[in-house]
């Protein structure tokens, strides 16, 4: 939870006593229709950014759908980032890592800087027959682009049901076995649950370890700081458009794009923030 900390700390100090409120909570229709664009929610701020989050660990969609709006709106943003860490139920950490990556896009805006898009769904990670990939979190959609190139995929999970061997892919309880794997792809649910830099840890052999998902879209540059290589998530770009499409449990991909950084790609960004200290108050 250090780095969760950390973050805390860096989006308090940039952003500076004047900081944006929350506005409203976007989330999908519940009960989730088993549609992927309905396992993220959106927190939104006073300024317009948004923050997603992933809504489907444990009774989160349920949690949240039974939070009055009103509560939520004008509340800090950083004051409600911190459930992040402090939120025992699963839904208190969702929302504190939506609000997160809102009060983070607010302060890319700020910058004016916008993500290069991503030139495939891996991030980069550009793998090739032969190697061994490990992937922390059973990720369908991806599964087969990971396999139809040669490579051997190694899944990492939580849950006992899914351990063995799968058509073209073996999925573990054990960490260590991520000491194998050259190239690391994760999701961003490890930065939600704080086991981000467990797993970390147990890359020892990785030349590359990338974080996916929409809810990675947190200021990167701590991640990078411990080892990552590199983060993929979604950038939305028409606000309205993508509300509505969530409301109604529809697909948002028209109103969102991937991005993938890199330490070079946030180098300028990330020298722009210490340029440019309290940038929300300007």
């Amino acid at each position: 939870m250090q780095l969760a900390h950390e973050l805390l700390s860096q989006l308090e100090s940039l952003l500076g006593p004047h900081r944006p409120k929350v506005a409203r909570l976007h989330l999908p229709p519940m009960p989730w229709n088993a549609a992927k664009d309905g396992e993220f929610g959106a927190l939104e701020l006073d300024d317009g950014s948004l923050g997603l989050g992933y809504v489907l660990l444990g009774n989160t969609l349920a949690a949240l759908g039974m939070q009055p709006g009103a509560a939520l709106e004008g509340a800090d943003a950083l004051a409600l980032a911190r459930r992040w860490c402090t939120g025992v139920e699963p839904g208190d950490r969702a929302l504190g890592l939506a609000a997160v990556n809102a009060l983070s896009r607010h302060l890319m805006d700020r910058i004016g800087f916008r993500p290069p898009p991503a030139t495939d769904s891996l991030a980069g990670l550009a793998l090739q027959a032969g190697e061994h990939i490990g992937m922390v979190g059973l990720f369908p959609p991806l599964l087969r682009q990971v396999t139809a190139c040669g490579a051997r995929l190694t899944v990492l999970e939580l849950r006992p049901g899914l351990a063995g061997e799968q058509a073209g892919y073996r999925v573990t309880l054990d960490p260590r076995e991520l000491h194998a794997c050259h190239k690391v792809l994760a999701t961003s649910t490890t930065l939600m649950n704080h086991t981000l830099q467990a797993v970390l840890a147990q890359c020892t052999s990785a030349r590359a370890v990338a974080l996916i998902g929409p809810s990675a879209g947190c200021l990167p540059g701590l991640l990078f700081a411990q080892g990552l290589t590199a983060v993929g998530g979604s950038w939305v770009h028409e606000r309205a458009g993508f509300a509505d499409a969530l409301a109604r449990g529809e697909p948002w991909s028209a109103y969102a794009a991937k991005f993938t950084l890199t330490p070079d790609t946030w180098a300028t960004a990330a020298a722009a923030l210490k340029r440019r200290p309290n940038a929300a108050a300007r």
